[in-house]
Parts: structure tokens; sequence; C-alpha cells
């Protein structure tokens, strides 16, 4: 597909503001039509100025992704007036902050049926057209998170795990297939977004990310190269590097970590505000962007992304270097035997 997307078709969920938002912005600026996903209709329509003004077309759809129904009828509908879908990206979600025994049944299940079932929902309307051509790449926005859990988010923890048990099934039928649809996950650091302003808590303190904190365009990037590259999964920023790998290595450390910090490391020192919204059943007005109000912690680079875009070129350099020295001894060995 390359790195440009003119004309081409793009599905993004969660598009009205977060990492959805940057999503948009990104795909937009290479020439992408967009069908706009989310359930807040100022945040849609704020994304939809935003595609045209860089000249591409937008389709607002306002709908919730736990609805099954309603995603096939938007996916029916793009197919439509933008015409058929190259990309699907799964980025919606919901998420509840507190303490295991103090979420209701109610919220795990709303939880489940946003951040899991509504990627389910986007895939299955996505693979239903995209099989039939042969072609297309879905993408599942995940997290470090569905590696390494931690304490005070254990809904979400566990719907990020079920959507890399789901996709982990579905890449295997695929390949068993002989499908040339591919799907990928692009796992998450702590980014920017609006999430911690409208999340249902039930803390002492207003909720944060977990430093280090990354801008939502480093998200963005991501998905765009997954777009365009056939990777398995990609790993964004050093911190979703450490806990997938220290996971792997020394579970039991992250949880004594965890337990000991993972608490404060999700709290500013602010009191949770009396009566605050939250979006868990129904959108917060307004159009809140893709960045939330942690911008001045928030990098806008990062090292490990950079070299992980650029691993082949690295790798092929590397090699080379190698070849280049093994050929230089070789070649004084045989001046030598002469």
């Amino acid at each position: 597909m390359g790195e440009e997307f003119d004309g081409r078709v793009v599905v993004v969920t969660g598009a009205s503001a977060g990492v959805g938002r940057a999503v948009v912005r990104a795909f937009a600026r290479r020439g992408a039509n967009i069908a706009l996903i989310a359930r807040g209709i100022d945040g849609l329509e704020g994304a939809r100025a935003e595609v045209e003004a860089m000249r591409g077309r937008a389709l607002v759809l306002p709908l919730d992704v736990a609805d099954a129904d309603a995603v096939e009828e938007a996916a029916d509908r793009v197919e439509r007036e933008l015409g058929p879908i190259d990309v699907w990206v799964n980025d919606a979600m919901v998420s509840v902050f507190a303490p295991v025994g103090e979420t209701t049944p109610a919220e795990f299940k709303r939880v489940t049926e946003v951040t899991y079932l509504g990627y389910v929902h986007g895939t299955l309307a996505a693979l239903k057209r995209m099989r039939s051509r042969d072609r297309g790449t879905i993408i599942q926005v995940g997290s470090a998170l569905a590696y390494r859990a931690i304490p005070l988010q254990a809904a979400y923890c566990a719907a990020k795990h079920a959507v890399k048990g789901f996709t982990e099934a579905l890449r295997t039928e695929l390949r068993h297939d002989g499908s040339r649809v591919r799907v990928t996950q692009v796992h998450l650091p702590a980014v920017n977004t609006p999430q911690f302003s409208w999340s249902r808590a039930k803390l002492p303190r207003a909720p944060r990310p977990v430093p280090p904190v990354f801008q939502p365009e480093i998200a963005a990037d991501a998905v765009l190269f997954a777009a365009a590259h056939d990777r398995r999964e990609v790993w964004v920023a050093w911190p979703t590097t450490k806990a997938i790998a220290g996971e792997r290595i020394a579970p039991s450390v992250a949880d004594r970590w965890l337990a000991k910090h993972g608490y404060e490391a999700q709290q500013t020192r602010e009191p949770l505000p009396a009566g605050r919204p939250d979006n868990l059943y129904a959108p917060v007005r307004g159009d809140h962007g893709a960045h939330g109000r942690f911008d001045a912690p928030a990098k806008s680079r990062s090292l490990q992304w950079s070299l992980t875009k650029r691993r082949r070129w690295i790798v092929a350099s590397a090699l080379a270097v190698v070849g280049l020295f093994l050929g230089g001894r070789g070649w004084r060995a045989l001046a030598g035997a002469r």
C-alpha cells in the first residue's frame, strides 16, 4: 500500500477524540477518505472539518460500537458512499478507574461491550467485505496492558487481553485460509488523551496516565505504519517493550512493583471533582480533540519507536557492516597466504 493513502477508504472507530482523532488526522494528511465512527457528534463534526480542510472526504457515523447491527449498517454505508474499505482501525474504548471490589457487574459488562466486543463487531464488519476481495488491513489499537494488567483498571485490562486473544485466533485462521487480508495489533504506552478526564473513576484523586506519557501523534504514526507494513505486532515506545518483556521474564516482580506503586502512579495530587461527568454510557459533550491535559509531561518523540520503524534498514546495515568486516578479514587471510 505504501506510505501514501491517496483515495484509500479508511474506517476509524473512536474517531472523535484521543488516539482515534490523531489517527484520523494522520490518514487525512496522506489523502485518505475517512469514515468517522464514535458516539460524540461534536467531536465527529470537528474531525470531519479537519479531514475536509485537508481535501479529503469524511463520512460521519455517530453510533455505539457495542451495537453490532449499527456497526454492520455503518460498514454498508461506507462502501456505498466512499467505496471499498481498505483499512479498518478499531480504537473505540471506555474504562473505569476503580478497585475490582468497587466495580459493579454492569460496569464490567459495559467496558467489555465497548472495548472488547466493539473490536469484534468492527472486525466482523470489515472481514465480511475484505474477504470477498482478498485484500484489506484491520488494525487493533492495543496496549501494553494487553500483556501486563495493572491495578485500578481491571475491566479495561481484561478487555485488552481479550482483544489480543481474539486477534491471534483470527490471524491463524486467515493464514490457514491463505487469505491476503492482514490483521495487526499496535500496542501503546500511556498516551496523553482526554480519557483521563472522562473515564468513570472511583478514586480519591483524579486519574492520570502512568509516566512516562506520550503524545497521541506517536500512536497515530504507529497505526499509519501498521497500515503500510506487514507486521504481526507493533510495540510503541520503551515502556511498552519493557512491560511486555518484563511480563514474559519476571511477572512476579511486576506484581510486587505494581502493588506498591500502581495506585499512586495513576492518580494526580488533585482530588476527584464532585459530580465529574463520565462517558461510560453516553459521550461527554463538546469537541475534546486528540490531547488530554497532560501536555507538559508528555513526550512527542520516542527513540524506541524511531528505531522500530527502521529496524529492517538497521538490521540490513548491520549485516552489511559485518559482511564488510568478515570480507576484509577474508581478503587479508588470502593475501597472507600468498
